[in-house]
This record gives structure tokens, C-alpha cells and sequence, in this order.
């Protein structure tokens, strides 16, 4: 199914998703003419409210794909806003029938993801993602890993929390800060204006300009920007 099946189709809620701390639905999304599909609905009625994220976190799960999308990175699973779901707005994501043995540890383990990974950890540096567990990056019967659960991104104040660490000091690879350059050239996605305020694109723009000057994946000196639980 295309993105535009995500955002037309109609929506049959499944059940609820175990283990998550919002209100996240797995559902079928069926168009006329095409095969049913599996995705993740998250409402904003279903969101527990936090102190550092307004409300609405489902904006900035469909601001990580769209700026995903914008690098060409294949990172994060086609995501898009819904108004008429079953419980109100909220964004619904393509799911990934993924092994859910693997995570980023023992992802981590084989040298042939590391390309992808080295990706993942530039895209969630750009994002400020705050909550990049293990269990977030998911690898399917193609071998392409996937990053989910992106709400908690975006603040403009840097707070960035993930597993993701084991590539510090490395040198950023030059096809990333290319697509991160072009990115920059061109300016971020207009999509992006409806979904995240202005000083939290500007700090996209200053956090892509650091890593792409740095030349080199940070550290953490902290030791403290982690998520927990790690998977």
C-alpha cells in the first residue's frame, strides 16, 4: 500500500499494543483494490501528558518521516496524519513485520548493519530523539532496519537519550553528510512548518550544520543520556 493508501484507507482497529505508555492501536488500513495492510495508530487522546512535550507527540512521529524521507534515508517506516480514525487525530504508521528477537544490541553484534546503524545514529542526533531504546530499531525479512516510537524528538532544547553510542569518534560517513548538506541547500520540508514550532526546526538546521562540521559522531561525556529502560 502507498502512503497515500495510509492516509485514504479505511481504518479497523485490531487491538491494543502491549508495553507501551500511550495509547498505541495496531490496525488494519484497507483501500478498494488493494490488500489490506498492518499499522500503528497513535491518537493524541491517547497520550499521557508530559511536562517537556506538549501534546500532540504524533506530529513528531510524522515529522521523523517526513524528514527521513527528505534525506532519503529509509529510516523510519511511512507515516501519516489521520482525522477520521476511530479515536480522533493521530498518526498512523506503516508496521513492520520485523523479528522481535533483534534490537540494537544484537543488531550491533553484526558488522553488516553497522552502515545502517551509523545512519540511525546521525538521523537520531539531527531528530534529538530522547528515547531511542534497543527495542526501537527493528530489522525485517530484508535486512533493512527500521526506527520506530519517534514522538519524543525534536525539542529544541538538546536532550538527546539513546543506545545508540558505540560509534563515538568515529568519522561521520561521507554519504551522510552529503545527504545531510543537501538537505541544508534545499532548507527542511515546508510539511514540517505544521508539525513542529519555529525554534525547533531552527535547531534541526544547527544540529545538522554541528554534525556535518564536526566530521565525527559525538561523545557522550555524561555517561547520562540514556533512555530506560535500554531495550
Amino acid at each position: 500500500m502507498t502512503v497515500d493508501g495510509l492516509t485514504t484507507g479505511e481504518i479497523e482497529v485490531i487491538g491494543r499494543m502491549p508495553w507501551s505508555s500511550n495509547g498505541t492501536y495496531l490496525v488494519e488500513v484497507e483501500q478498494e483494490g488493494d490488500e489490506a495492510v498492518r499499522a500503528v495508530y497513535k491518537p493524541e487522546r491517547g497520550e499521557r501528558p508530559l511536562w517537556d512535550f506538549p501534546a500532540g507527540l504524533w506530529k513528531r512521529e510524522i515529522a521523523a518521516w517526513v524528514l527521513d524521507d527528505a534525506l532519503g534515508w529509509a529510516l523510519v517506516p511511512p507515516t501519516v496524519r489521520r482525522d477520521d480514525a476511530p479515536l480522533g487525530v493521530g498518526s498512523v504508521q506503516r508496521f513492520i513485520d520485523a523479528d522481535f528477537e533483534q534490537h540494537y544490541f544484537t543488531l550491533l553484534e553484526e558488522e553488516r548493519y553497522h552502515p545502517q546503524l551509523r545512519r540511525m545514529c546521525a538521523f537520531d542526533l539531527i531528530v534529538n530523539n530522547t528515547d531511542r531504546k534497543g527495542g526501537h530499531c527493528l530489522v525485517d525479512g530484508d535486512g533493512h532496519i527500521w526506527g520506530i516510537d519517534n514522538g519524543l524528538s525534536f525539542a529544541a532544547e538538546f536532550k538527546v537519550r539513546t543506545v545508540i553510542w558505540d560509534f563515538a569518534g568515529e568519522p561521520v560517513p561521507d554519504d551522510v553528510r552529503e545527504d545531510l548538506v543537501a538537505l541544508l541547500d534545499r532548507d527542511l520540508p515546508s510539511e514540517l512548518d505544521d508539525l513542529l514550532d519555529p525554534f525547533e526546526r531552527d535547531a534541526v538546521r544547527t544540529r545538522a550544520r554541528a554534525l556535518v562540521h564536526a566530521q565525527c559522531f559525538p561523545h557522550d561525556p555524561s555517561g547520562r543520556r540514556y533512555p530506560w529502560p535500554l531495550v
